[in-house]
């Protein structure tokens, strides 16, 4: 199997339980806590043509900070992902990542069906 890698929050219900298919899966992951390993504008770019994504479909658009940016009226996808830079907070979480494939592991089912491809 290739290289799997995680990114994280073991605060959040979903992000554990996409730990736990990884690991019934027998799957070990590398484990990205990207709320304390903030990614850069670079590395969230890259997550984005993985995923095959716009920015703000990679962000929680119900978090506090979102509404307190006013980002539901910013155009720039720079700056969703500068946003997203500085309070990673806004990132959908937990996105699996598999060679140069990514999903966002919501709902969790999709997390086993993405391992076996």
């Amino acid at each position: 199997m290739q290289e799997v890698k995680i990114w994280h929050n073991p605060k959040c219900s979903k992000s554990r339980e996409a730990m736990a298919i990884l690991q019934e899966n027998g799957c070990e992951a590398e484990v990205v806590k990207y709320l304390e390993e903030k990614p850069d504008t670079n590395k969230i770019k890259t997550i984005l043509k993985m995923l095959g994504i716009k920015p703000r479909e990679l962000m929680r658009t119900k978090e506090d900070i979102y509404q307190e940016l006013h980002l539901m009226d910013e155009k720039s996808d720079e700056a969703l992902i500068e946003a997203m830079a500085k309070h990673p907070k806004l990132i959908e979480r937990p996105i699996i990542i598999k060679g140069n494939i990514a999903i966002i592991g919501r709902p969790s089912e999709r997390i086993a069906e993405f391992l076996k491809n």
